[in-house]
């Protein structure tokens, strides 16, 4: 998880230091409670000594990563001081597992925050969804104090992180509400959340789009173990990717398919332009017809394993003017004929 301080230098010059030295500060505070020097970690990250203690001191998404890291190693709390009890190493990584298996994003955050309540019951996360808006809530049980802000940020920028990574979609913020006064570093929370932030709220929270809860789950195991090399980059980092529009053209295709014989019926659908349509599947780095082709090939190949119907009447089941043009397709998708598809799975 610590990236290899054998390199030259593991934390480029160009990188934009834009993580507030307060959060620094807050690991500094915990390893002083455990009665440890963070000197050793501090001077590895390359921040220096003189930068430690300036209030609008500023280091790079890197090193916070770095430090973060090798603190919780060091300290063997991955909550780096801020609950009554250690967090040991592996506990969030714990917590991502037991959401793999959800059907979609709303049950995976929803076992997130419960079992989060296992590790510990200083803080209370809870989701809840209305008027379209999702929020993610969390809930102090205890006086959390000078680390009050590190907790906080740092638990919902995770909880943000892991939904964007089980999706594989980034996540666009509608507003964010702390309940703490705006700190003096109060311009970094441009780069910490997205949309507005509002300070001195009645509580903590995430809010976003509930469509975004709809979305299946896209992780698995293997890809867990590589997330775990570098996890805190889901803190630290924000997620590039965001397919919202996908997933809706691709279970609109599935539930509805007269709704997709055209752009012009599809967009209409989804109230949208088609030229808005267009623009926004390509910017998820899909096409309209390249989803069609995704849904049709799912669909047949169920029929083929599921069914007995004919190749014919499959065939026309997921669009196709002719068995012909079916055939073809289906070749192309998967190197087999439907014929031979059904025959190598059913055998």
């Amino acid at each position: 998880m610590i990236p290899d301080t054998r390199l030259p230098n593991p934390f480029p010059p160009a990188a934009r230091a834009e993580t507030p030295m307060a959060f620094v500060q807050a690991i500094v505070q915990a390893f002083a409670q455990r009665g440890l020097d963070a000197s050793p970690l501090l001077a590895e990250a390359q921040i220096a000594p003189n930068l430690q203690s300036q209030t609008d001191g500023r280091i790079t998404a890197l090193q916070m990563e770095w430090l973060s890291a090798a603190a919780m190693k060091t300290l063997d709390d991955e909550a780096l001081g801020w609950f009554g009890r250690r967090l040991p190493w592996g506990s969030y990584g714990m917590l991502v597992r037991a959401s793999l298996t959800a059907p979609t994003l709303g049950v995976a955050m929803q076992r997130w925050c419960r079992h989060h309540g296992l590790l510990t019951d200083d803080i209370h996360l809870q989701l809840t969804s209305a008027g379209g808006v999702a929020q993610l809530e969390l809930q102090e049980r205890r006086d959390l104090g000078e680390r009050q802000e590190f907790c906080v940020v740092s638990m919902l920028r995770n909880a943000l992180g892991v939904a964007c990574w089980l999706t594989d979609s980034r996540i666009p913020l509608l507003q964010t509400t702390l309940q703490f006064a705006p700190p003096p570093h109060v311009d970094s929370y441009h780069v910490l959340f997205d949309g507005p932030t509002q300070f001195d709220a009645p509580s903590h929270t995430l809010q976003f789009d509930a469509g975004y809860l709809s979305l299946p789950v896209r992780r698995d195991e293997a890809a867990l173990q590589r997330m775990l090399q570098r996890a805190l980059l889901l803190t630290v980092r924000p997620y590039r990717r965001d397919r919202l529009l996908v997933e809706k053209v691709r279970q609109t295709l599935a539930e509805h398919p007269e709704q997709g014989r055209n752009a012009d019926d599809l967009a209409q659908f989804l109230n949208l332009s088609v030229r808005t349509l267009h623009r926004q599947l390509k910017d998820e780095g899909a096409s309209l017809q390249q989803l069609k082709d995704s849904v049709r090939q799912v669909k047949a190949q169920e029929l083929l394993l599921r069914s007995t119907r004919s190749i014919k009447q499959i065939a026309s089941d997921v669009g196709f003017q002719n068995e012909k043009s079916f055939m073809r397709a289906f070749k192309t998708w998967t190197g087999l004929t439907p014929d031979l598809f059904r025959s190598a799975r059913t055998h």
